[in-house]
């Protein structure tokens, strides 16, 4: 066991003749270290982190040290001279481990020192460290003490005490902050944002229940100023109603929907709201409030007058409505009545729509179009022209549409007057159409025929027509003109078909076209099957749509978006919604009786080379006439 180990184990207080004849003892040792300790504690404390300080201190601590060790040294001295003779190989040698572990403890406490003055880790460059006792070894003759292996000398690092403090303090305020925001959280979980208002009110940093008492006090007061026309005005007051406000959770809603976390936001960004204050008060008593009020008194209600047009000194003149003061009830307490909902402190029923008003003003750009129309009645003349003949509506006709009341003024009737217009077009509808009348004609069979029914024919557009006669006489306009038509013919007259058109005779199934009175184009053809009777080819009086080569003709569309049939055609020929010429390609006979249970789907079915040679001749709107 070395010596070393037998110093860390040997007992304290142990005072035999081995301990005495030594330099140092353990004892000795460990108050030496105390002190060392006690040395570098103090130096720890009051030593600054600047370099030149350290400096200071560690020079400070050295002068300590080695006082201290001068001290104990002659202490011991005078001690070990007595008993030096007994073996002084001995005392060397042990003086030498003595002192040596000495040293080292030295060593180790210089270099927590250094360390804690100046904040440093121990670096690989060695400095030589001062030795307090290097001069009483020095004077005692002995040799330098062998080091423990593995030991390396330490150096300090310069750091400046600004880095230290900027890291510490920026620390401290990251700490800080986080605490102040996490109580500000805290804060507004239950309390409005700064900058926050409701309805006018400035709730920072409240809580709903402090809002909520803060609109009662705003209402406590209420009172209602009711000003109305030809009146002075009035006050209701909220005590006469039981006006209160009551909580209904709607401010609680608005500080639901805050994030605490977000408060800081309300530093920089006001935050406005509108809850709607509810309100309560006693609704019968709100109107028997307002109907004690002078402006609803039936004494002071005044009905209001319409403007009208009147024929004064030969001329028709506007006379202006009278206002009136005349209150709707329903609509003025349901005005009275949201007005207190919304807390507001004064209505006035002259700005709003609660008095009956007259249903026609001086303004009103419908008697101004009257006076307009009454003024232009005896200039308006409006000449219809039917071919050859002619019909003339003017003043002499039109004065006897006016109507005037027992003061001679004019009454604005419309409707009245439109209905005159409608009776007259009706009349001339009545002489003029030609839609849907029977013709007689000789077919070229020798039959003396009458057809009936059809498209084909004259016919005014009643509702067009009153429109435009209206027009014309209230603006006292001079014409001459047709009438508005839904439906043509060829010519005017009786005979509105003329001598140019089609004969298609569909019992003897041939038909002929006749130009001027001539036959140029006749062929057979087959007709709708008749054993159908929603294939059999209509009768009548009707006229070519329009032309069109090539073409597809569809049957019937069915729920599934295909059709009944499809049949692509050379030559389409239609007069009859959907039925007309065509080709017919796959039949290779026509005429006779074929169609009586082989015809077609209603359209009159050609030879191929009678359908290009038709397709060239007809024009739109040529007559078309259909019989058996």
């Amino acid at each position: 066991m070395s010596d070393r180990e037998e110093i860390k184990k040997e007992p304290e207080n142990v005072d035999d003749e081995s301990s005495k004849g030594r330099l140092f003892s353990t004892q000795d040792i460990s108050d030496l270290q105390q002190k060392l300790e006690d040395a570098v504690q103090n130096t720890t404390n009051s030593a600054d982190d600047d370099p030149p300080e350290v400096s200071s201190a560690l020079a400070q601590t050295q002068e300590a040290l080695k006082a201290e060790v001068d001290k104990d040294l002659s202490e011991k001295k005078a001690q070990s001279e007595e008993k030096a003779q007994d073996s002084e190989i001995a005392e060397n040698t042990e003086s030498q481990v003595d002192t040596g572990e000495f040293e080292d403890k030295v060593d180790k406490a210089m270099q927590k020192i250094v360390a804690d003055t100046a904040g440093e880790e121990p670096v690989s460059q060695p400095i030589q460290p001062v030795r307090p006792y290097a001069r009483y070894r020095a004077m005692r003759g002995m040799p330098e003490p062998a080091r423990i292996q593995g030991k390396a000398p330490y150096k300090m690092k310069k750091k400046y005490k600004g880095l230290k403090i900027a890291g510490i303090t920026t620390a401290m305020l990251v700490v800080l902050a986080g605490c102040v925001y996490g109580a500000g959280t805290y804060y507004f979980s239950n309390k409005f944002f700064v900058g926050t208002s409701i309805n006018g009110i400035d709730c920072s940093q409240m809580t709903a229940s402090e809002v909520e008492n803060m609109i009662a006090r705003k209402v406590e007061n209420y009172s209602i100023e009711v000003k109305a026309r030809d009146q002075e005005p009035q006050i209701i007051e909220g005590s006469s109603i039981d006006y209160q406000y009551v909580p209904d959770g709607a401010v609680d809603k608005l500080l639901d929907k805050q994030k605490p976390y977000k408060w800081v936001q309300g530093f920089f960004k006001d935050t406005t709201y509108t809850a709607e204050e509810n309100i309560s008060y006693d609704k019968q008593k709100l109107k028997d409030q307002m109907m004690s009020l002078n402006c609803a008194k039936e004494e002071n209600q005044v009905a209001p007058a319409n403007a009208y047009v009147a024929f004064q000194d030969n001329q028709f003149v506007i006379v202006p409505e009278t206002e009136g003061s005349k209150l709707e009830i329903k609509k003025a307490y349901q005005t009275l009545k949201d007005a207190v909902a919304d807390s507001v402190n004064e209505v006035d029923f002259s700005a709003q729509p609660v008095y009956q008003k007259a249903e026609v003003t001086q303004d009103d750009p419908n008697l101004a179009k009257t006076l307009e129309e009454c003024n232009n009645y005896t200039k308006a003349s409006i000449t219809y022209t039917f071919g050859d003949q002619t019909e003339t509506l003017d003043a002499n006709t039109i004065k006897d549409w006016l109507q005037f009341d027992e003061n001679g003024q004019v009454i604005n009737d419309e409707a009245a007057f439109r209905q005159k217009i409608t009776e007259y077009v009706a009349g001339l509808a009545q002489r003029h159409d030609t839609l849907g009348t029977n013709r007689t004609i000789t077919a070229t069979s020798g039959r003396t025929v009458t057809v009936g029914g059809g498209e084909y024919g004259w016919q005014i557009n009643q509702s067009a027509e009153v429109e435009q006669l209206y027009s014309e006489i209230t603006t006292g306009q001079t014409v001459t003109r047709e009438p508005n038509y839904s439906s043509y013919g060829r010519v005017h007259g009786e005979n509105d078909i003329g001598n140019t058109y089609i004969e298609v005779d569909l019992s003897a199934q041939h038909m002929y076209f006749y130009q001027d009175g001539s036959i140029i184009f006749d062929s057979e053809f087959v007709s709708g099957n008749m054993s159908y009777s929603d294939r059999a080819t209509p009768t009548g009086v009707y006229s070519l749509y329009y032309k069109k080569s090539p073409d597809v003709l569809r049957g019937k569309k069915l729920p599934d978006g295909s059709y009944e049939y499809e049949s692509p055609v050379t030559y389409w020929m239609p007069f009859c919604g959907g039925v007309g010429f065509h080709d017919a390609n796959w039949r290779s006979s026509f005429g006779g009786d074929i169609y009586l249970t082989n015809g077609s789907h209603g359209c009159i079915n050609l030879p191929p080379a009678k359908a290009a040679e038709l397709y060239n001749i007809i024009d739109t709107g040529i007559p078309i006439l259909m019989f058996y």
